[in-house]
């Protein structure tokens, strides 16, 4: 028998059984693999099969009887089954939504793992599931074949912590680098992929935006053995920005906004980790934050309006001062011309 058809059978054999299963009863269930050699063989044979399915997550195990079971192999089923999830229509309704969306994007990494997800929620919602309409703009970057094979790629090599080597096309050097990177996880902001790993060449922790690389290839060496393993407390908000003025081009300052009116009740919200207190003159709320890009904290500054007023530090203050009458100068410029 071959060997994927008998692991499967296996599977099958111990989720009907209902007591434990003796060596003696599996060897009569499968003659053709645990018969007809030698014992030692035969044990070593049930013993690799026996791996795989460990491997694979099936929770096999062995148990001694007792008075009232006798020995053999029984699958704990406290391990094996997931309570049940009892969402609403509408809950499934917007996995479903979220899931079509995210495959129509083209490009997302666990694509075959995603429709089989959304193939289980049409199933369960049965007829009362909306047929979504979804209309995503994620931007050329995220067209074509290239770029959704090497997230599947990258997908598969993130799950199973496997290096991967490729040529990167970075926009500040005119030739591709060859980067070996251990892979730690895939991030979307803005409609562009970004791979975050450890990489050798610089000896660190890097970003890499998917749709630059050219080539990729995973390491297949030993593919059940682990090549790193993700350091124990990384999160990607420390190396993949979200918000213009995280993105770490200079050293931390700390910025102080003041927002009055319609702004003061939206502070946490625009500005996601600050401080928001209320200031001691009364006079709206101080919002403290780090910033490594001055520059993108001000021209989002500048987007709130007058509302929202920069205090520290104090060449934070002058720039926007500057950024404000550039524009005010370019308006006039453009009035002066239609005049």
């Amino acid at each position: 028998m071959d060997r994927t058809e008998r692991l499967l059978d296996l599977v099958a054999l111990f989720l009907d059984a209902r007591e434990p299963i003796s060596w003696a009863e599996l060897r009569e269930h499968f003659p053709a693999d645990y018969m007809g050699i030698s014992d030692d063989a035969a044990e070593r044979k049930f013993e690799r099969d026996k791996a795989e399915l460990l491997e694979l997550g099936f929770p096999l195990t062995y148990i001694q009887g007792d008075d009232e079971r006798k020995d053999g192999y029984v699958v704990d089923r406290d391990a094996y089954y997931l309570p049940e999830v009892d969402l609403t229509k509408e809950e499934l309704a917007v996995l479903y939504a979220a899931g079509s969306a995210a495959l129509t994007s083209g490009a997302f990494p666990g694509r075959d793992d995603l429709s089989h997800a959304l193939r289980k929620i049409g199933f369960f919602a049965g007829h009362a599931l909306p047929t979504p309409r979804v209309r995503m703009e994620l931007g050329s970057e995220q067209d074509g074949p290239q770029l959704a094979a090497h997230l599947e790629a990258l997908w598969e090599a993130c799950a199973s912590h496997k290096w991967v080597q490729m040529s990167y096309a970075s926009p500040k050097r005119p030739d591709l680098t060859e980067r070996k990177v251990d892979p730690y996880g895939l991030v979307l902001r803005r409609g562009i992929w970004t791979l975050v790993g450890y990489c050798h060449l610089r000896q660190g922790v890097r970003t890499f935006h998917v749709h630059r690389i050219r080539t990729l290839k995973a390491n297949t060496a030993r593919p059940r053995t682990p090549d790193f393993e993700v350091p124990e407390g990384f999160a990607f908000d420390n190396h993949v920005a979200s918000y213009p003025w995280q993105h770490r081009f200079h050293e931390s300052v700390s910025a102080r906004l003041r927002l009055t009116g319609e702004l003061m009740a939206r502070g946490a919200a625009l500005f996601p980790g600050a401080s928001v207190a209320p200031a001691e003159d009364g006079e709206g709320v101080l919002v403290e934050l780090p910033v490594t890009f001055l520059d993108g904290l001000l021209r989002f500054c500048l987007q709130l309006g007058p509302e929202c007023r920069v205090e520290a530090p104090e060449d934070a203050r002058q720039r926007v001062k500057a950024m404000a009458s550039s524009i005010v100068e370019k308006h006039a410029a453009r009035e002066e011309v239609a005049a």
